[in-house]
């Protein structure tokens, strides 16, 4: 069992950080596939709390191999101060490595980015304004700068030339900003080069070998299958396709590497930025689950949109992924109340309902939730590691969702705690590889 792909199944932040984590123990390389520092894994154990955006977290474990993909863009300087506050905490970075095909965000794409957002006004999509779409776009004009130009000063100069040409009109009120000085970025980025060398490396063909070995590999996605740019709730998605196909294309290894595909969710929804969320919470209820699950962003400090569990919008997450197990992570913090609402159905302004995720964005604008009610539970979750010790009402909650999904639950949060888990015998017997030993 090699190959195991983890995916966000929901708007991103379902807790993916501490699941890859998890599974890094047993693993031998975790691979980060797509996406920028526009992401954020927090991870707890004990009473240190770590917070990576672009290195994949088995960082933390000592001489675990981590791989930055091709798929991935990366902001140099965010990356060279990841892996400085890391070797502060005393934590072996010696494991990275980068491929020489990943794209670098620049300077000016973080400026164009800014300025893109601003010019919506309202119609805002909410991005990071990390500069991550424009880097994307610049991989597909075929203007991108990668990993290796920072190793090639002549070539590196080049590109950052042909790649500022089409944008002089954008950039004009920017040209005295001395970030977008020729000499300067191209100093720069060969420092960030020279920093990052040892770490850059043929990472397609390394992750070959440890499958061909058959070396147990997690893949790692950021965001999640909502925000996938061509089956997300489009134009208010990223850049990237945070599903399990993608995996592939951001790694450069083949489809029959994938043994598993697991989808992360919490037991309700969230969201960050603008685009439809048919099961937001405006009320209070809304505000006790963003108080209660912390729901602010990692990267951004955001507050997170909540709202009841989306099974709509989770089923076309399952679809999409082709999931083979389901993690349902943050069931904590819906103890204490005595009924919950799930999101069943849709309905749309004209009475119409849907059961399937609607695929025309003036639909899907205007749906509204269609709730079933099931009953809660009181007891904390916080001390439960088998689904026996979870309540009734708990066991219940897991079970619809099993069954309205299709998909097995293998792994359940029960708190932010590393050891605050509950596995069921599925999940276990993948993470021992097939025999279920403990």
């Amino acid at each position: 069992m090699p190959g195991i792909v983890i995916v966000g199944a929901q708007w991103g932040d379902e807790g993916k950080g501490k699941i890859t984590d998890l599974l890094a123990e047993g693993g031998d390389a975790v691979v980060r596939f797509q996406g920028g520092n526009n992401a954020g894994h927090t991870i707890v154990r004990g009473e240190q709390e770590w917070k990576l955006h672009l290195i994949p977290s088995g960082i933390l474990y000592p001489g675990k191999l981590c791989i930055i993909g091709n798929g991935v863009v990366i902001d140099p300087r965010v990356l060279i101060d990841e892996l400085d506050g890391l070797r502060a905490r005393g934590v072996d970075v010696g494991g990275l490595r980068i491929s020489a095909n990943a794209h670098l965000i620049m300077p000016y794409h973080m400026l164009l980015d800014s300025a893109g957002e601003a010019k919506l006004g309202s119609l805002q999509i909410g991005t990071t304004r990390r500069g991550i779409g424009p880097c994307y776009a610049d991989k597909a004009a075929r203007l991108g700068i990668r990993v290796q130009d920072l190793l090639d000063e002549k070539i590196l100069k080049k590109k950052i030339v042909a790649a500022m040409e089409p944008k002089r009109l954008s950039l004009r009120p920017y040209e005295k900003d001395p970030a977008l000085d020729l000499h300067t970025m191209t100093e720069e980025f060969l420092i960030f080069g020279h920093r990052l060398e040892q770490h850059i490396a043929d990472t397609s063909k390394l992750i070959w070998q440890l499958l061909d070995e058959h070396k147990k590999v997690i893949l790692e996605g950021a965001q999640g299958a909502m925000l996938d740019i061509d089956h997300g709730t489009y134009p208010f998605v990223t850049s990237s396709n945070p599903l399990a196909g993608a995996a592939c294309v951001g790694t450069g290894i083949g489809p029959k590497a994938i043994d598993e595909i697991w989808g992360i969710s919490k037991a309700y929804t969230t969201r960050v930025g603008a685009g439809p969320f048919p099961s937001e919470l405006h009320d209070g209820m809304g505000e006790t689950l963003r108080q209660r699950g912390g729901e602010f962003g990692t990267t951004t400090g955001r507050p997170r949109r909540t709202g009841w569990l989306d099974l709509v919008a989770l089923r076309y997450a399952a679809r999409l992924n082709t999931m083979t197990s389901l993690v349902v992570t943050k069931l904590d913090v819906l103890s204490g109340l005595d009924r919950i609402q799930v999101c069943t159905g849709y309905r749309g302004a004209d009475g119409a309902e849907f059961e399937d995720f609607p695929y025309h964005q003036t639909v899907l604008h205007h749906t509204t939730s269609k709730l079933t009610e099931l009953g809660g539970w009181k007891e904390d979750l916080g001390e439960c590691r088998t689904l026996s010790d979870l309540p009734s009402g708990a066991r219940e909650y897991l079970d619809f969702i099993a069954e309205q999904i299709g998909v097995s639950v293998a792994l359940v949060g029960v708190g932010p705690g590393r050891e605050q888990v509950v596995w069921t015998e599925a999940g276990r017997q993948t993470l021992m590889g097939g025999d279920g030993a403990s």
